[in-house]
């Protein structure tokens, strides 16, 4: 009889763990887009550049691009922090100012790295933005306070993701009005990381979601049937987002599915009408 009684507890508790935030207003407009991967980019276009985010905008896309805090308080749009795979250069974001992340050139082309600010004025509201929010070293209040700083009168819509818990719960606590999502993927399945299994149990099975509240999950898209996962949109109705997508049936089966599309190297049929 108690074992049974301590079984029902512990399946309550993990259920009320999966808890997020649903019904947030801006989420209906939000899910009426699909999502270019670090802009539309090919061959020609770098990831994450101004002609990348230029094609995205002309195909009728929003965008997914990610923002680093620079030395001197700017926001630097660029996926890693190491210059080494994007640029060529063996040095970090974080080190760099401005002036000096400037003089660097996105491999084969003459585009530099953009900052957050000249995104926003290139799409002005004309389509939505998901920005994911690139931590470093416990920098996430700097960080998210830049980068609120930055759209504090952006007419458009967007929304704010991390893999960084400790990012998703500053925005709770500070930004409760923000659209927000916590990043995601089978953890346990990934080797050489730098934080402890039962960290990456956690994670992967959302089991801090009833700290942070995010509106969105935003998983992996071969990870998105995981248990956890379903119940947290099922159980508690949060939004799903699937990254990345590289197909035209994978697109059409997250599109069923009810998830919002990040898609990657292909111009996906289907999008619904934006008006």
């Amino acid at each position: 009889m108690w074992i049974l009684i301590v079984l029902i507890v512990i399946l309550c508790l993990f259920l009320l763990a999966l808890r997020g935030r649903r019904g947030h207003p801006g989420l209906a407009r939000l899910r009426r887009w699909s999502y270019a991967h670090r802009g539309l980019h090919d061959e020609t276009l770098p990831e994450n550049s101004m002609g990348a985010f230029r094609a995205a905008l002309e195909a009728g896309y929003g965008i997914e691009l990610d923002v680093h805090l620079t030395a001197d308080g700017n926001l630097a749009v660029i996926h890693d922090s190491s210059l080494r795979r994007t640029a060529g250069a063996d040095v970090c974001v974080e080190h760099l100012k401005l002036w000096e992340l400037s003089r660097y050139r996105l491999l084969g082309s003459q585009e530099k790295i953009p900052t957050l600010e000249e995104v926003l004025e290139l799409f002005s509201g004309k389509a939505p933005l998901i920005i994911e929010l690139k931590t470093k070293r416990g920098n996430y209040g700097p960080l998210c306070r830049r980068v609120m700083e930055a759209l504090r009168d952006y007419p458009g819509d967007y929304c704010l993701e991390s893999f960084d818990p400790f990012c998703i719960y500053y925005l709770k606590k500070h930004y409760p009005q923000v659209i927000r999502g916590q990043l995601s993927q089978n953890f346990l399945k990934e080797k050489g990381l730098p934080f402890p299994w039962i960290l990456r149990f956690i994670v992967t099975n959302h089991l801090h979601y009833f700290l942070i509240r995010p509106d969105f999950a935003a998983c992996r898209y071969e990870d998105r049937n995981l248990l956890s996962t379903r119940l947290v949109r099922k159980l508690w109705g949060v939004q799903g987002v699937a990254w990345t997508i590289r197909s035209q049936e994978a697109y059409d089966t997250a599109l069923s599915q009810g998830w919002m599309p990040i898609f990657e190297n292909i111009n996906p049929k289907g999008k619904e009408n934006k008006s």
